[in-house]
């Protein structure tokens, strides 16, 4: 499942450099996170990179963006270029 930002974003920027696949960026209120481009880190990292360094916990799981661990690494294989 990706993960998304919550409104308790203080816009402090910790998690966009952290993130593997460029899936973080600034948006008009707060940081964002495109969907298609996050894996939970799976690929790189053994736990998502944005909610560990996040000091607020906004950075949480997406309940409507549900994958199984073997999307998520299809996903990322597609993202590095390895299909």
């Amino acid at each position: 499942m990706a993960y998304k930002i919550t409104e308790e974003c203080i816009n402090c920027g910790a998690c966009e450099p952290e993130c593997p696949n460029q899936a973080i960026s600034a948006g008009d209120e707060r940081y964002e996170i495109n969907s298609d481009k996050c894996t939970e880190c799976v690929g790189y990292f053994d736990e998502p990179q944005c909610a560990s360094v996040c000091p607020v916990n906004a950075c949480v799981p997406d309940p409507d963006r549900r994958e199984t661990r073997e999307e998520l690494e299809a996903k990322s294989n597609r993202l590095k270029g390895n299909s």
